[in-house]
């Protein structure tokens, strides 16, 4: 199966081609081969060109820091990827017949439950990051009559990736004798070795509606953290800290709880893999930290 993809380079995407890569070819459609997202005629003249039905949407501005600076700034990097750029494949897969998966983030919510998130509790985004991609959710929705949405939550990678994930970040500060998670900032990371065959069943099936892709299991900084120093044996020494406490300091807002719950996957896709948190940390190499 050929599939169109955008973000394939970064942390997810480049995860995906390589567990997917040798059943599937995958086309990039990035500035690589001289697509710009944002440019309506780019996309237009690519996806006219390629026989394959199905476009999965990775790209996106991810820094949530960097994305506040840009707040309400409708010509930045941020809203213009997110958004305009999403638009522009969502169009183009509309006018070519093609099925538009789109992949989110749980940082469409507030933050604001003490459980976990549905597919359809409202969007309450409270920074700008999350507003984007929010709306990007609404134009998919919107322009698109073949589509799946996925939204992940701190994804995370079996082997070292360039870019850091959470995961790693945290090893990174085991392996160096201490870590500092804070105890009361909840979310349910996504394997992303699992998500790829999430995508692929998509890929196949194109269901249309949104579906959550995590562990399924709502867990804090300092769980995750005694979870590696236990399995990895770091013997480090863990110090909590108070979520709340780094806000009142904190130059943008923060979502306290991002935890989304997948069962709507896991119904729908029975035969998928849904790895265990701890199954799946204990695979991860730390080797090259």
């Amino acid at each position: 199966m050929t599939i169109v993809g955008t973000g394939l380079s970064g942390l997810v995407g480049s995860r995906v081609v390589d567990t997917l890569g040798k059943t599937h070819f995958f086309q990039n459609m990035d500035l690589s081969v001289g697509v710009d997202i944002t440019n309506a005629t780019q996309v237009r003249d690519f996806l006219s060109k390629t026989d394959s039905d199905v476009v999965i949407h990775m790209a996106a501005f991810t820094d949530a820091s960097k994305a506040w600076e840009q707040r309400g700034d409708t010509a930045g990097a941020c809203y213009k990827v997110n958004v305009v750029g999403t638009q522009m494949i969502a169009e183009a897969c509309d006018a070519f017949g093609k099925h538009l998966i789109h992949v989110s983030t749980a940082f469409v919510f507030d933050g604001k439950t003490e459980d976990m998130y549905e597919e359809e509790a409202p969007l309450s985004p409270i920074e700008w990051y999350g507003e984007t991609k929010a709306k990007a959710e609404e134009v998919v929705q919107k322009i698109c009559s073949s589509w799946t949405i996925f939204r992940i939550d701190q994804p995370f990678r079996q082997d070292p990736f360039p870019k850091l994930d959470t995961l790693h970040k945290l090893a990174m500060s085991l392996k160096a004798g201490s870590a500092t998670p804070f105890f009361n900032h909840w979310f349910a990371p996504t394997v992303i070795e699992d998500f790829a065959y999430a995508l692929e069943w998509a890929s196949q099936t194109k269901p249309k509606g949104i579906f959550h892709a995590t562990v399924n299991e709502k867990v804090s900084d300092e769980d995750l953290a005694n979870l590696i120093n236990q399995q990895h044996n770091f013997h480090a020494e863990i110090h909590p800290s108070d979520l709340l406490e780094y806000l009142k300091k904190a130059t943008r807002p923060y979502q306290q709880n991002t935890a989304l719950r997948s069962d709507k996957l896991r119904q729908a896709a029975p035969h998928l893999p849904f790895t265990s948190l701890r199954e799946a940390v204990a695979r991860v190499d730390f080797s090259n930290l």
